[in-house]
């Protein structure tokens, strides 16, 4: 369609497998409305959760660590702004270790002597260890230094041992059971909102919300599981919420429920289907991954309609089938599509990676998988070299989280490879393509007093200045419009 006057328009041009010279390439105008018909929500930025991560690398030598940290966090890095906080379990202390590197996270809790566990009590000061956790608790101070809002939230994915059927924090005998043992939400809830508290006074940092439950109505959570988690279903859901808001406000504290971190979006339309009404109120802040993406923007009118803030709380999106490749593009596009998606279906106000740094995975034969923004061998003793290899997902993440920045608006794009978001002032538009074809595709702005810069992550790229014309195969590109004179209107 033909741009209207005072929009925004970009061309994608599609050039055929055989040149025919004889025939003009068709040329396809997409209309951008940038122009606050119906502004989308104030984006408050990127980040990653720390688990598993942060319980191994907040450990290593002050150099390597503060690269990582400046990897995702600095300014010339991601320029992350937002970090997740898991409030560890912890396993009973005489099992034989089984979960996967970083995936033990301590809980704070201690074994007074002569005391049972399953008798601990929150009100005594000598079962609580406030050294516990100090590797993760290293990247809170860490993402302080580095950002000067920053925004945490702490999120559980089990409870301490202690607290469940199993006798686990990797789940229940049988995954679609429920492995907090009847009746002990106040506990657990007030277990959850102390750890909060310390921290807080600990660190001087402020938790905005915490999050009780995560992944909660599948059946993915087995004892047998190499990490933390917990089945629960709604009704169970729902009194953790309402248990947590009254944790959170015995202990004074501003810090809100945000829940409930489905996996996707279809399941949490069942959740949020089965809260009482009470329970919806309780709730701060909408989570939910998105690992699937059915009924996103179902979600997203659930948010809107509660007046409710909505995080994509989780994601990460590795080729199912794609080997441990740093430099390749394949799972490296299909994140940046994801992204795109997301931000255009579910118009979050934040969007958080999962686990930012990944072990090696192509060990003794096997092809490994493409999980992570950055590989490091989490097995390495924590003196030991720990080289970083930063991956090509790395570069396209850049491509999104160092252009559209807290405050920018997210508006309505009229092309299914782009996003777009408007700074608060109206005078920066942001346009992030993904061009996963075989093809390139010549991009034009044809209006006048806006100029326009580009940066591009391919093969051969990463986030490096590129014309503003074309997106070649296989790559991302992001353009940033800036208004030069009064001529250009929104």
């Amino acid at each position: 369609m033909n741009a209207r006057p005072g929009l925004f328009a970009l061309a994608a041009l599609m050039s055929g497998a055989t040149p025919l010279p004889a025939a003009p390439a068709a040329e396809v105008t997409i209309a951008i409305r940038p122009a606050l018909d119906r502004p989308g929500p104030v984006f408050e930025g990127w980040g990653t959760a720390l688990a598993w991560f942060a319980e191994v690398t907040g450990g290593w030598p002050d150099a390597d660590r503060e690269r990582l940290a400046d990897l995702l966090y600095g300014r010339a890095g991601l320029g992350w702004t937002i970090a997740r906080y898991n409030i560890g379990g912890g396993n009973p202390p005489d099992i034989a270790p089984y979960l996967r590197p970083g995936a033990a996270v301590p809980g704070f809790w201690r074994q007074a002597a002569g005391t049972p566990l399953r008798g601990w009590n929150p009100d005594d000061p000598a079962m609580w260890d406030w050294s516990a956790d100090a590797n993760q608790r290293w990247w809170l101070d860490a993402v302080k230094a580095r950002v000067a809002t920053p925004i945490f939230e702490a999120f559980s994915n089990s409870p301490p041992w202690f607290m469940t059927v199993s006798g686990r924090v990797s789940g229940a005998q049988i995954g679609s059971d429920d492995n907090l043992r009847a009746g002990e939400e106040p506990r657990f809830a007030d277990y959850l909102a102390r750890v909060v508290s310390e921290l807080q006074d600990r660190h001087r940092l402020s938790f905005r919300t915490l999050s009780p439950v995560n992944e909660p109505n599948t059946e993915s959570w087995f004892a047998a599981n190499r990490q933390e988690g917990s089945h629960w279903s709604p009704a169970r859901q729902a009194a953790m919420i309402d248990a947590t808001a009254t944790a959170l406000a015995a202990y004074g504290l501003r810090t809100q429920v945000s829940a409930p971190d489905e996996t996707n979006s279809h399941i949490l339309l069942q959740d949020w289907a089965a809260f009482p009404d009470a329970t919806r109120r309780r709730i701060g802040q909408i989570n939910v991954h998105s690992y699937g993406t059915l009924h996103q923007t179902a979600v997203r009118d659930i948010a809107r309609a509660a007046h409710i803030r909505l995080w994509m709380s989780e994601n990460d999106t590795p080729l199912a089938d794609d080997p441990e490749d740093f430099t390749g593009m394949a799972s490296a596009l299909a994140l940046g599509e994801h992204v795109v998606l997301d931000l255009k279906r579910l118009e979050p106000a934040a969007w958080i990676f999962w686990q930012a740094v990944e072990d090696l995975s192509a060990r003794e034969g096997a092809k490994g998988s493409n999980w992570g923004l950055i590989k490091a061998d989490l097995r390495a003793l924590p003196d030991a070299p720990h080289p970083l290899h930063v991956t090509s997902k790395y570069w396209v993440m850049a491509q999104f989280s160092r252009f559209i920045r807290p405050g920018y608006r997210l508006v309505p794009v009229d092309d299914a490879d782009t996003a777009g978001a408007l700074s608060s002032d109206g005078r920066t538009l942001i346009l992030v393509h993904v061009n996963g074809g075989l093809t390139p595709r010549r991009l034009s702005i044809p209006l006048r007093g806006w100029s326009a810069a580009a940066y591009l992550t391919d093969a051969l790229h990463h986030a490096e200045t590129a014309p503003a014309t074309v997106a070649p195969p296989r790559s991302v590109i992001t353009l940033i419009l800036r208004k030069t004179g009064r001529g250009a209107r929104r």
